[in-house]
Parts: C-alpha cells; structure tokens; sequence
C-alpha cells in the first residue's frame, strides 16, 4: 500500500459529504479490497474512530475487507433467480474459474461470490461482472462473460451508468419479438414498435437498455402528448394495463422471454419504465387472444 495514494483520495474528498463511503470506494477500486493500514489511515486523516470506519467498511457488502481479484463476478441467488436455474450458473463459473464462491484465484484475476438480489428478477438469472449487468444467463453464456471481464470489455467505461443493461422483449399479444437488430440505439439492438399520435402513425425505436431514455422516432412527437403503441408484427395496439407513477398516463406491457413484463409509459417525454414479475392475468389474457 502506498501512504501517498491513500493520502490523495481523502484529500480529493475532503470536506464532502458522506466522504467516508466515497474514501472507501476510491481505495477498493486502487487495491480490489480495503488493507487495514489504509483504514487506520482514513480514521487518523479524517478524524474518525476506527470502530465507525471499521462499521461502514463491514455494512456494505459492495466493500471488501480481504483482497480480491482484479475481476468480481458475482451471481444472484435471489428466489426468482434460484428458480430459473442459478445454482447452475453458479456451478458453472466454479468448473471454469476453478474456485467457489468467496474465492479468488491463485493468480488474483478472479473473485467468484453469490449475492441474495441485484434488483432484477425479472430478468433471472443475473450475473454482474465488474459492474456490468448479464440478465437471461445461462450456462453456455457463463465462458462469454468470463472472457469479456478477462478483456476489459465487461467493465469497459462508456460515458454512461453501467447498471444499464440490454433487454429483449416480445409483444404480449402474438409472440413475437420487438427487438430490432438492425437499428442500433447506444450501440445494442433497439426496441420497435409503432406508434400513432393526433391522426399521424409511424414507427418508434427504444433503447434496449433498462433505464436509458434514449429513442428514435420517424415523426417529431410534441412532449406530454399521449400516443397508441401497437406491434409491428400483428398490428394490434398493446392493452394499457398500469397507471404511470411520474405522469399518470397509461402504461403498455411488452413481455420479457421466460416470463416478466416491461411496462413502458404511452406519454410521449415520459421515459419511466417499470419491470414486474406480476404476468398470470396479462398471460391469460394475451393466450385467448392469441387463439383467436
């Protein structure tokens, strides 16, 4: 450990507040884990005991109080995830990585732990690797993910939050997917539906990515304008099933493979966007019409 670097960050923060938790999330990332001499000399430099310093370090399960390796992967074992098959996903990494959960590898390039949510289910199994997002694993993709974190390509730093994380859907109505290879929003596939508004109709392209706002319209909408989105594919409007919580305009649900629903809000400047694991009615519904 370098009394330099250590020195640098509680200087970059000083006098900011919740500095402390900022402090600890500068030196994790410089040493993959907090040394204890670093938290001896965050308590001497910011005037803290020890005992709180020890406290936060210990509270938060994103810090580390025993070296890591350069790549943290961990797997969600949540209930919704422990169903779609995540105890596999887990025994995957272990036959590749050579280790299990809460280990590191010899050579410190890999840290293997389970987590009990990442805030997803729907999107089961999820797999987060230096902070980027995996949803809909399976065990065939558990090699891809280690190779992207081995490359640098999973923790890649792109100028956004990197929670985000692409998703496909399909329509509730005929099955089919919405998602459009072809046209690329944010470099991932785009979400395509079309939409009609004050007597025009056209066609609108969605990030893919959970919690971007990004979008693509053939027509300029006015903001706040409510507009009717349909599928593509079978031309039927989606059923609006959910008040939005921001506006209070009705919301339309795209389904998730495998089970879930995305709703999106029909208020054009309303980018909210919901994820639920609450389908039996929405399935019932969309399987008569479906037969129809």
């Amino acid at each position: 450990m370098n009394p330099e670097h250590i020195e640098k960050i509680i200087a970059d923060h000083e006098g900011r507040q919740g500095a402390i938790i900022s402090i600890l999330e500068d030196i994790q990332d410089l040493y993959h884990y907090l040394p204890e001499e670093a938290l001896r000399m965050v308590a001497r430099k910011t005037g803290q005991s020890l005992v709180d310093i020890y406290g936060v370090a210990t509270f938060y399960k994103a810090f580390s109080l025993k070296p890591r390796g350069r790549h943290l992967i961990s797997v969600c074992m949540g209930t919704a995830c422990h169903v779609r098959s995540a105890p596999g996903i887990v025994d995957e990494f272990t036959q590749q990585l050579g280790l299990r959960p809460g280990e590191t590898t010899e050579d410190s390039e890999f840290t293997l732990e389970t987590v009990n949510c990442l805030g997803t289910c729907a999107l089961g199994p999820i797999v987060v690797a230096d902070g980027t997002y995996f949803s809909n694993v399976k065990r065939t993709d558990v090699k891809k993910i280690i190779h992207k974190a081995r490359t640098g390509a999973a923790g890649a730093r792109s100028g956004r939050d990197e929670r985000l994380f692409p998703v496909d859907v399909l329509c509730p109505l005929c099955g089919r997917t919405l998602t459009d290879a072809h046209h690329q929003i944010e470099n991932n596939s785009s979400i395509a539906l079309d939409v009609s508004f004050d007597g025009k109709k056209g066609w609108i392209r969605l990030s893919s990515l959970y919690g971007s706002t990004c979008r693509e319209s053939e027509h300029e909408m006015p903001p706040d304008v409510l507009v009717s989105l349909s599928c593509p594919g079978c031309g039927r409007n989606f059923p609006e099933k959910l008040n939005c919580i921001e506006c209070g305009a009705p919301m339309v649900p795209l389904e998730f493979q495998g089970g879930g629903v995305l709703y999106v809000c029909a208020r054009s400047g309303c980018m909210s966007r919901r994820i639920s694991l609450d389908v039996p009615v929405l399935r019932a519904e969309t399987a008569s019409a479906r037969q129809a």
